[in-house]
């Protein structure tokens, strides 16, 4: 497997998630405070974007790596809880690396 695609998959997890807390403040604003309703929207727009990207390359990470549907749709999922994304993130670098299919980082 190619290491750009665990990169892929990891950019689109950070991405992803840091758009899902933000969708959340917005919410919170929109629903608490009566305000920001135009941003929200925004927002939820590109989220579901992000989302939408992110869902691509987990399927691509998931089809090169041979994993079990159960655990792509896990992985796939983990874009729509605040926060899941990045621990998703942090197990799936932690097996790639364990079945020796990425290289580990340089260090310099």
């Amino acid at each position: 497997m190619k290491p750009a695609v665990l990169t892929r998959y990891r950019v689109m997890a950070y991405v992803t998630g840091v758009w899902l807390l933000l969708l959340c403040l917005c919410m919170v604003f929109k629903y608490g405070f009566d305000m920001g309703a135009t941003l929200t929207l925004y927002v939820s727009q590109l989220h579901g974007l992000f989302y939408m990207i992110y869902l691509v390359t987990a399927f691509d990470l998931s089809m090169k790596m041979k994993w079990p549907v159960g655990r792509m749709l896990a992985i796939m999922l983990a874009g729509t809880l605040p926060g899941a994304s990045f621990v998703a993130e942090r197990k799936v670098v932690e097996s790639v690396r364990e079945n020796g299919r990425a290289p580990e980082p340089v260090q310099a």
